[in-house]
């Protein structure tokens, strides 16, 4: 089929109709189909038109003058390859389910195209998957790596549902050591609850954030030298020693409220691993995001992966004013 390519718009005559009606390329528009840079591209590629005064090549130079083009090319391509039809959408694409296309089907997958390298910004991302969910579509993301290979990842918001929370801990004095406490004969409620760690049976050691959150809560009165210390006056103290106290325990007090049980997780570089109560493994790791945070995705590819390798889901616990988002991000094989 011949084709013009007026800017950087292809346009196929009434012959080319043909090409949407089977495969769901480009849009009609009076008597003649209207492909966009990626649609063209590929169909010259698969040689299933001609573009006169074009080649593939001179093509592909005219069409990257786009920035980022050539990946989400890529992409566009990937998917054509594995079956499904695909138009521009909201994000990068729009997806199709296999053996549905533009007229008479629905899309599933909306799906938005970066490097390796690209910052994540939580804010944004967050509002993109909400639309997608509000859509009733899978929000994906398709990242190229610095070798053109491409790794999918699906998106979501997670309600986080546990169980009802243990009742709060008699109160209790602790003395605090360090950026931690020591509670001397802790009540037993403590140890059910699973704060702290035994130093031996009659004194339990907890951390900084376990500390500052039963400070917050009324529990424990923190003492120094013989002097009463505020939750304030504490947690400003922890924070010069961790720049990401504070946020981590937000999430922890969020965690604890939904009836779940956050330990550290530093032995898998993240803030949190997190169980339910009658668990004896952890399901989650929590990584809590400051307001205004971003994170480079392959740090967060680094992340995943690390997280399916232990069989626990990755979250990133998004904070707000009054509200903490959580999004899971999870490998896909579309």
């Amino acid at each position: 089929m011949r084709a013009t390519c007026e800017g950087t718009t292809v346009y196929v005559g009434e012959d080319g109709l043909s090409l949407y009606e089977q495969g769901g390329y480009g849009r009609p528009e009076r008597g003649r189909l209207r492909l966009g840079p990626h649609e063209a591209l590929y169909l010259v590629h698969r040689a299933k038109i001609e573009v006169t005064g074009h080649s593939f090549d001179s093509l592909l130079s005219l069409f990257s003058r786009e920035r980022h083009f050539l990946r989400t090319f890529l992409v566009y391509r990937d998917l054509r390859e594995r079956g499904y039809a695909v138009q521009s959408g909201p994000h990068d694409f729009r997806v199709y389910r296999r053996g549905e296309r533009p007229g008479s089907g629905e899309s599933l997958y909306l799906v938005r195209v970066l490097s390796e390298r690209d910052l994540i910004n939580f804010e944004d991302l967050s509002r993109e998957v909400i639309t997608s969910s509000n859509m009733r579509k899978q929000y994906v993301l398709a990242v190229v790596d610095d070798e053109d290979e491409i790794t999918y990842y699906e998106v979501r918001t997670q309600i986080l549902k546990g169980e009802t929370p243990s009742p709060p801990p008699p109160q209790c004095e602790g003395e605090q050591l360090g950026s931690g406490a020591v509670l001397r004969d802790p009540p037993e409620e403590l140890e059910k609850a699973w704060f702290g760690k035994h130093l031996d049976p009659s004194r339990t050691l907890l951390s900084a954030v376990e500390a500052c959150f039963l400070a917050m809560s009324g529990v424990l009165q923190l003492i120094r030298g013989g002097q009463p210390v505020t939750a304030e006056d504490y947690g400003a103290a922890a924070s010069a020693l961790d720049p990401e106290f504070h946020e981590k325990v937000r999430v922890y007090g969020d965690l604890r409220s939904r009836g779940y049980i956050p330990k550290t997780g530093y032995k898998f570089g993240h803030h949190f691993r997190v169980y339910r109560r009658e668990k004896t493994h952890s399901e989650m790791l929590v990584q809590a995001i400051g307001k205004g945070v971003t994170i480079p995705m392959n740090i967060i590819a680094r992340s995943v992966r690390l997280a399916h390798s232990v069989k626990k889901k990755m979250l990133f616990a998004c904070i707000y004013a009054e509200s903490i988002q959580y999004i899971e991000f999870g490998r896909v094989k579309l």
